[in-house]
């Protein structure tokens, strides 16, 4: 089985930035997409940030310019680099792993962005 992992939420001021990482762990092989959702309080989940095993990036609009995703395969790592953050950011920020039509999601981690 499949375990994800991350971690570097926590609290920034808004113009600030973080970088969340996801390890995965168990049977990593052949996996068609990694990456990133976010949920705030009483919205939906929505798609933030996916990279494919080749390489191939795609990003939400709203964050297209500030975040940069990012995957080592060799770790089994994928990172969101986070910067010029706002406070409309501010949501629990889960890691996804998508292989043969199933996804897995880690536990989540916090990102509030205030003053």
């Amino acid at each position: 089985q499949v375990q994800l992992v991350e971690s570097g939420g926590g609290l920034v001021q808004p113009g600030g930035s973080l970088r969340l990482s996801c390890v995965a762990s168990g049977s990593i092989f052949g996996w068609n997409a990694r990456g990133w959702y976010r949920q705030a309080p009483g919205k939906e989940r929505e798609a933030v940030a996916t990279v494919t095993y080749s390489g191939s990036t795609n990003y939400a609009d709203s964050v297209k310019g500030r975040f940069t995703i990012s995957r080592d395969n060799a770790k089994n790592m994928v990172y969101l680099q986070m910067n010029s953050l706002k406070p409309e950011d501010t949501a629990v920020y889960y890691c996804y792993y998508r292989r043969l039509g199933t996804t897995i999601w880690g536990q989540g981690t916090q990102v509030t962005v205030s003053s």
